[in-house]
């Protein structure tokens, strides 16, 4: 490791939770039909009555994105009656608006939930997290040269890290098995728990390292 004399090196970091300021939710559709490009919005019949459903809750049509469409066919050859499973990415820019979304795809009997991808607003946080733990790390270097009776010249080196842990996601779960009450003789089937986030958070932490270069030490300082 690099000589750094007449140096002091600070640590300090700065932790933030924050919440998702919007979220991409990935729905299959599976149609009747099948349509190619843009136009499956409106031409294929179930992604546009889910589309319909979307916009009387005042989601705008760019919100919504055709990521892929897969064809599905019984024997292997392409045929007029062939169906198709169309891959949609919706954004939600209103959280607000997130539940009532997830019911106008509930609604669909086509429509299925892939998985939701939650959006923050993660520039500035870390941005606000660097300035933080700056000012910490400032402090203490005062705190340190004051109590070995140095001045703080300036900064020799510095390094900046960042760690961003999302929380866990709460899964649905799947049905469990029925269970045969003993003193009644009969089956009891538990409910299954569900469980879907419509609110995010994350946690970014900012970890910051300077070297100050400070006056120079006395032989009794250590």
């Amino acid at each position: 490791m690099e000589s750094k004399p007449d140096t002091i090196k600070v640590t300090a970091f700065h932790r933030e939770e924050i919440s998702a300021t919007h979220a991409d939710l990935h729905v299959t559709v599976k149609g009747s039909s099948v349509v190619s490009g843009d136009t499956a919005l409106k031409k294929a019949k179930e992604v546009n009555q889910l589309m319909e459903a979307l916009t009387s809750l005042g989601v705008k049509e760019e919100a919504v994105k055709l990521q892929g469409v897969h064809v599905e066919t019984s024997s292997g050859v392409l045929v007029k009656s062939s169906s198709a499973s169309y891959r949609l990415k919706i954004r939600c820019e209103k959280l607000e608006q997130f539940a009532e979304m997830l019911d106008a795809i509930a609604s669909q009997k086509n429509a299925s939930l892939d998985r939701v991808e939650w959006k923050y607003d993660d520039d500035a946080a870390r941005e606000r997290g660097l300035n933080l733990a700056i000012e910490n790390a400032k402090r203490k270097a005062r705190v340190i040269a004051d109590s070995f009776g140095v001045k703080l010249l300036g900064v020799r080196d510095f390094v900046e890290t960042v760690s961003d842990q999302e929380a866990p996601i709460w899964q649905a779960l799947l049905p469990q098995p029925a269970a045969r009450s003993r003193g009644a003789g009969m089956l009891m089937t538990e409910q299954p728990s569900l469980g879907m986030d419509i609110q995010h958070n994350k946690t970014i932490q900012v970890n910051v390292e300077v070297w100050y270069r400070v006056s120079e030490f006395t032989s009794g300082q250590g």
